[in-house]
């Protein structure tokens, strides 16, 4: 194939990163998926993966787990970027947060790092409701979150995924930043009911304090840092206005505009992974 990459997805796995790898495989390139249980592992927590999973790679997607705010990821950041251009890597798509700036410090690593970059940007994830932390107070019909009020522009993978690929083949976007978010912001009132309305259930929402909902996370064996980070984003990154703005960067890459939260509604009541569990 002319012009094939080899193309390393750190994440590969993850809601954005096998998104990538698929995309990148249906057109052609060859890809590596960068995970624990792939051959040759990447493990974010053992450098000493690092060179083997990056050896050979023209290009690569980087995604960080949990989130390019917490405590340490700077500092894998700053050592990948340097493995990076010892294994002659040509460019880096860093996947980072919508107006978190302790992720803005690990994008100042990748722009510096002298190496080809394009840094996405994105909002909260639609998929957030059915692929993670969001889904089980759905199934379970009561749904209790801080900043109630706060409106969000939820963006969909897909649409991440799609502009990532468009970074990592074409040059052009060599050097941009580009912040992607869904055409409305939505309260998390607003999406629950929306949610509630499409499915035809009754799902209940509840406006709670920061406070109560780390209580009951606690309350509930959640790990100390995945708590950490999600005060994180509900009071440093929900609590900027800034994060109600939408964006055209999305139509700006991709010439389309971007999916619209009832799309993803639409879709994923098709996978039924809203339908509520059955008990005997």
């Amino acid at each position: 194939m002319k012009n094939q990459n080899n193309i390393l997805v750190i994440g590969g796995t993850g809601k954005t990163g096998r998104k990538v790898a698929n995309k990148l495989t249906a057109l052609g390139h060859k890809v590596r998926i960068g995970s624990r249980s792939a051959t040759p592992a990447f493990d974010w927590d053992n450098s000493e993966t690092w060179t083997e999973a990056l050896q050979g790679m023209d290009k690569v997607y980087i995604t960080f787990q949990p989130d390019l705010a917490v405590p340490g990821a700077l500092d894998a950041i700053e050592k990948l970027t340097k493995k990076a251009k010892q294994c002659h890597v040509k460019k880096l798509v860093l996947l980072s947060g919508k107006g978190e700036r302790e992720a803005e410090l690990c994008e100042q690593v990748v722009i510096h790092s002298g190496i080809d970059y394009t840094i996405v940007r994105a909002s909260w994830f639609n998929q957030n409701f059915s692929e993670s932390f969001f889904l089980e107070p759905i199934l379970e019909g009561f749904v209790a979150l801080p900043q109630a009020d706060v409106k969000i522009p939820f963006v969909d993978t897909e649409d991440i995924a799609d502009v990532a690929v468009e970074a990592l083949l074409n040059e052009t976007h060599n050097g941009n930043i580009y912040q992607l978010t869904g055409p409305r912001a939505l309260t998390f009132k607003e999406v629950i009911q929306e949610i509630s309305e499409a499915t035809q259930r009754d799902i209940t929402f509840v406006p709670i304090t920061i406070s109560a909902y780390s209580k009951a996370m606690k309350n509930q064996g959640v790990p100390a840092n995945f708590i950490w980070l999600i005060e994180y984003l509900f009071t440093e990154v929900l609590g900027n206005s800034n994060n109600s703005e939408i964006t055209n960067d999305i139509e700006q890459v991709l010439g389309r505009s971007p999916k619209d939260f009832s799309e993803y509604i639409r879709e994923t009541i098709n996978t039924g992974i809203w339908n509520p569990v059955v008990t005997n």
